[in-house]
This record gives C-alpha cells, sequence and structure tokens, in this order.
C-alpha cells in the first residue's frame, strides 16, 4: 500500500510511473518478459540521473587520496593539538578545492530513491495478491493509458514475485549467491589502492584496516546476499544491475587513470 505524504508524492509514486511506463512499452513492443527488463530500464534511467553525483564522489574520493601523504604529516605534527589539526586540514582542503562533505553526497541521495525504488517494487511484487497490488498501483497512475490489467513475473525462468526462501526450488539460490558475489566484486574494483606509508604508520593502522576491509569485503556481500536470498528476486534483479553498472563505471576511471 502506497502511504500518502511527501515522499511518496516525491519520490515513490514517480518511480512507480517510470516502471510502469517501461513495463507498457516493453510489453506493446512484444518483448518477452518485459517486467524483468522494465526493472532493467529503470535501473538504468536512475544510474544515469545519479552519474553526476557518482563522479563528484569519485573526483572528491581521487584528490583526497593524492592529499593523503599531506593529511598524516599534518596527523603526525598537530597529533596532540585536535583542534589545530582540524583548522589545518580544513585549509588545506580549501586550497586544494575539495568539499570532503560531496564523497558523500552520491550515497546520501541513494538513500532515499533506493527507499523509493524498494517501496514501488514491493508493491509490483506482492506474491499471491495481484488483483490488490494492480488496483494500488493503477490508483497512483498519473495518466489513463499507464493503467495496467495483469503483470507478468516471469524473467528468464525466475519468478521476480518469488523469494529464493520460499521459491522450493534449489535453482533460486543462484540469485543470492551472485547478487553476493557481484557485491564483493563491487568492493573489490572500487577500493582504491593504498599508498606506501612507514612501518610505525603501517603499524597503527593495520588492525583498524584489516577490520575495515574485512567487513567491506566479506560481512557487507555476505548481509546483501541474505537480504536477497529473503526477498522477492526483482528486488535483486535491481540490486544486480545497479552493481554491475557501479562496477563498470569504476573499472572505467581506473582505466583512464
Amino acid at each position: 500500500m502506497i502511504k500518502p505524504g511527501f515522499f511518496s508524492s516525491v519520490f515513490v509514486i514517480p518511480i512507480l510511473n517510470l516502471l510502469v511506463l517501461f513495463y507498457i512499452g516493453f510489453s506493446f513492443l512484444k518483448i518477452p518478459w518485459a517486467f524483468g527488463f522494465a526493472i532493467v530500464a529503470l535501473t538504468a534511467f536512475v544510474r544515469i540521473i545519479l552519474r553526476p553525483f557518482f563522479n563528484q564522489q569519485m573526483e572528491t574520493a581521487k584528490k583526497m587520496q593524492e592529499m593523503k601523504p599531506q593529511i598524516d604529516n599534518l596527523q603526525k605534527k598537530y597529533k596532540d593539538y585536535k583542534k589545530r589539526l582540524q583548522q589545518e586540514q580544513l585549509k588545506l582542503y580549501q586550497q586544494a578545492g575539495i568539499n570532503p562533505a560531496a564523497g558523500c553526497l552520491f550515497m546520501i541521495v541513494q538513500i532515499p530513491v533506493f527507499i523509493a525504488l524498494y517501496q514501488a517494487l514491493l508493491l509490483f511484487l506482492q506474491n499471491g495478491n495481484q488483483a490488490k497490488a494492480i488496483a494500488e498501483i493503477n490508483k497512483a497512475m498519473y495518466f489513463p493509458f499507464l493503467k495496467i490489467s495483469s503483470i507478468d513475473p516471469w524473467f528468464f525462468g525466475f519468478n521476480l514475485a518469488l523469494a529464493p526462501s520460499t521459491a522450493n526450488n534449489p535453482y533460486y539460490f543462484i540469485i543470492p549467491v551472485i547478487t553476493a558475489f557481484l557485491q564483493y566484486y563491487q568492493v573489490q574494483v572500487s577500493t582504491p589502492a593504498q599508498p606506501k606509508t612507514d612501518e610505525k604508520t603501517k603499524e597503527n593502522k593495520e588492525d583498524f584496516q584489516k577490520a575495515m576491509n574485512t567487513q567491506m569485503k566479506f560481512v557487507f556481500p555476505l548481509l546483501i546476499g541474505w537480504f536477497s536470498y529473503t526477498l522477492p528476486v526483482g528486488l535483486s534483479l535491481y540490486w544486480n544491475i545497479f552493481s554491475l553498472f557501479s562496477i563498470i563505471q569504476y573499472k572505467k576511471i581506473k582505466k583512464d587513470k
């Protein structure tokens, strides 16, 4: 059910309309598995919209990485003067034209989009309640031609409305495996190479970096894989396509360096 309010009006309903528009378009063109391809098209569209924020994040991360030796020197020099350290770091960022908060903008913008996509797809993927789902979806459509009478949830042999945990088919277990692997690979290609540091600095940071790397490389992908196991396959399809776009962009950026 779509809850009335600002968030639904600004995010959920527009995304729902766009998803239906893609679905109707692919169905009109007689493209098989139209709903699955509608999710793929919606994911690509969202990724294109978020591209400027992604590029800004990568540019900020690149500059921050280049400045790391200078930051390390400041931390050594002012390790007992936290306020002075903050002032010197801020001055260094200003001289380089860097806004550290800009690196988080891509993640911040993604949050409401992810929530809206989740709600829109979950409404579409009410397994066993298709009539109720269609009625709810049609109420949210901006134009009469966007109203639908049915949803075909099948995509390459998978029912997008089913979760692998409830599908009673081992064939579905491949979905969380693929999702976890793509998330792991995305972390691998997006992690910048660490610059060389002196042995003392290396020892001080080794435990912290090891814990963070383990969490990012293994724990987070496993967590995403678990979500993929318990949620409808359609949501995993969105997540996996988004991960593929991220991997391609990260690899392209590294190749261009």
